[in-house]
């Protein structure tokens, strides 16, 4: 590269300003033409009629991130290794690559940060400031978002965004081949499962492979926060809760939802995640004939899971005494599977405990990351559903098999 041209890409900062400047510059009564790489390329070449072809490409990629995407975050959204981005205030930024944080050389000031929030959120109908300072959004391809400003955050406005992987991830991918075997004919069969485990552990990525194993005939209604599912079947109806606007109106709750999910003929139901109240109406779904239903909630091991899931009953406004609860929840819940991070970044199925037919408020392990060591007692609700195999047994190591 000769001196002119190391000059010119030294300058590429500057062409792609110049460009961007000149695509914002908006003129009354004048039609904007759609943004496309070839009109930036056309403005870049006007702009800078001797650049070279690798810097014209890096303008353009920048000013088309900036118009149309999400700036200097678009390369890390781009990675399919990336799997969030983490924003935690000006020129902090980390994304977790391969199941590890990482720290990422990007320099973003709090103006630079509060505007890609406003991209985000404005479309939607929602703002954060300081009379909002938390919101939860997603973006086009299903990517969580989650931004908090000044005053909550006192270091500046944080962003993170978590991505989902477009591929799918088979039920091998979480246990050792007799807990893959026991889990995929616990769905054919029609057994009621919660998965459980902490944020970013997984939960959702083996939901999506349980519910990869529903028959392809099956009319399935996903209820979620923000629709991050991608089931394979052909007949899935996917529905999902809306926060309020700007005005605070026009909310759509997870339970209203699911309740509206029982008028649409579902053979199954699959709520993303339990979190509230709606507790009550996926129970009562799993027992008033949409057997096979899936969920998930945030805990430290299945015995937990049933605390967390009497705790979130309780709260709501039916007023049902706790042995209630608990009958409902052992006449409604099969299966606890329990997910958890390890320190590689990998997800592994941990625990998997039945629910004692005898007593709600306990549970009976049935497998763990190494094997499964017992078959359950509950029976198939799927009346043509095989009995399990007892060939997908390991030898359990000393104390297995208990209960908790």
């Amino acid at each position: 590269m000769n001196g002119r041209s190391a000059q010119i890409g030294a300058d590429v900062p500057t062409l792609a300003d110049r460009v961007h400047a000149r695509l914002l510059d908006v003129r009354p009564g004048r039609p904007q033409p759609p943004v496309s790489r070839e009109l930036v390329a056309r403005l870049a070449r006007s702009e800078a009629p001797l650049v070279d072809a690798a810097g014209l490409d890096r303008a353009v990629t920048e000013v088309l991130a900036r118009a149309t995407g999400l700036g200097l975050l678009e390369p890390l959204l781009a990675d399919p290794a990336v799997s969030e981005v983490m924003v935690s205030g000006p020129g902090r930024v980390w994304v977790e690559r391969g199941g590890v944080l990482e720290r990422v050389a990007l320099d973003l000031d709090g103006p630079a940060i509060e505007h890609l929030i406003e991209k985000i959120v404005g479309p939607l109908g929602l703002r954060a400031d300081r009379s909002s300072p938390m919101v939860d959004a997603r973006l086009p391809d299903g990517s969580r978002v989650n931004a908090v400003v000044p005053p909550l955050a006192v270091d500046g406005p944080c962003l993170t965004i978590r991505r989902f992987t477009a591929e799918a991830v088979p039920l091998a991918a979480f246990c050792p081949p007799g807990v893959a075997a026991l889990l995929a004919w616990a769905v054919r069969a029609r057994m009621n499962v919660l998965i459980s485990g902490a944020t970013s552990s997984g939960k959702t990525t083996l939901l999506n492979a349980l519910a990869a194993e529903i028959p392809a005939g099956e009319r399935v209604v996903t209820v979620e926060d923000a629709a991050e599912l991608r089931l394979p079947q052909p007949h899935v109806v996917r529905l999902e809760a809306r926060p309020a606007n700007a005005d605070g109106a026009g909310e759509v709750r997870v339970r209203d939802l699911v309740r509206n999910a029982l008028r649409m003929r579902p053979d199954r139901i699959v709520v993303g995640e339990v979190r509230d109240e709606a507790a009550l109406d996926m129970l009562q779904a799993m027992n008033t004939g949409h057997e096979g239903s899936l969920s998930t909630c945030h805990a430290n091991g299945p015995a937990d899971a049933l605390r967390r899931l009497e705790t979130m009953v309780l709260l709501g406004d039916v007023g049902l005494p706790l042995d209630a609860v608990r009958d409902q929840i052992a006449s409604s819940l099969d299966l606890v599977v329990q997910i958890a991070r390890r320190p590689a970044g990998g997800r592994r199925i941990v625990d998997i405990a039945e629910v004692a037919v005898d007593d709600a408020s306990r549970v009976v392990r049935l497998a763990d990351e190494h094997g499964l060591h017992r078959l359950p007692d509950r029976p198939a609700r799927a009346p043509e559903a095989p009995a399990p195999d007892p060939s997908w047994l390991q030898h359990a190591p000393p104390g297995a098999g208990g209960r908790l």
